[in-house]
């Protein structure tokens, strides 16, 4: 098990390598993050609570598009050749799929601080708004992961993205404003079949992705 996991945690620390030495990557996703939310407050001050929901996970879209999104379409082609002589297409994407969920799990982190700094905080219960965060934003990286890898493979990459990424992340946006709507009332319930739900969602994503992405790697 520690052989088949060590291709995954060199090509996780490939990814981290680059996003080092890109820093500009990291740090433009960062000042839109901080602009973004610095607007909204000059804006709107301090939202109510269904209208701070909507924006925040709106906005946690476009960060996963800029954070994850970029993942495959980042690799030449050249490049592509060499981990194909190398690696396995499963760990190759198992790799992105956990960098990217743990970037997009700093990146919600963040937002989620700073909508509290200059927002307010409506939320009434604030440790299951912030679990639920951190579940939203894996699920982000990987259907957005997923889609990246199939885009890669296309020459119409922005068109591909939206076609195949609008059918499936509207769903999932609409479950994560669900779910997370009962931490702004104490007296409604936490939703666990909505988020038993997400998570399995999240995990056949996954499956569809070690499953069909050998066949896009050999292409």
């Amino acid at each position: 098990m520690a052989r088949q996991g060590a291709p995954i945690l060199v090509l996780i620390k490939k990814d981290l390598l680059l996003e080092i030495r890109q820093q500009y990557s990291f740090y433009g996703i960062l000042l839109y993050i901080i602009s973004t939310i610095f607007v909204l407050f000059l804006v709107m001050d301090e939202p109510e609570g269904k209208i701070w929901n909507g924006l925040f996970w709106v906005i946690q879209l476009f960060i996963c598009i800029n954070a994850v999104a970029k993942s495959f379409l980042q690799e030449s082609r050249g490049r592509m050749l060499y981990f194909y002589s190398i690696a396995s297409p499963v760990h190759f994407v198992l790799a992105k799929l956990l960098f990217n969920s743990a970037l997009m799990l700093i990146m919600s982190f963040i937002s989620l601080l700073l909508f509290f700094a200059f927002l307010g905080n409506p939320i009434q219960k604030v440790l299951p708004f912030t679990g639920l965060v951190l579940l939203g934003g894996w699920s982000l990286s990987m259907v957005f992961t997923f889609l990246a890898a199939i885009a890669a493979k296309a020459h119409q990459n922005a068109a591909i993205m939206a076609i195949l990424g609008f059918p499936l992340i509207v769903p999932q946006l609409m479950l994560l404003l669900k779910i997370t709507s009962g931490t702004f009332n104490p007296a409604l319930p936490v939703l666990w079949n909505d988020i038993a739900l997400l998570i399995a969602l999240d995990l056949l994503v996954g499956v569809l992705a070690v499953i069909l992405f050998p066949f896009l790697w050999r292409d």
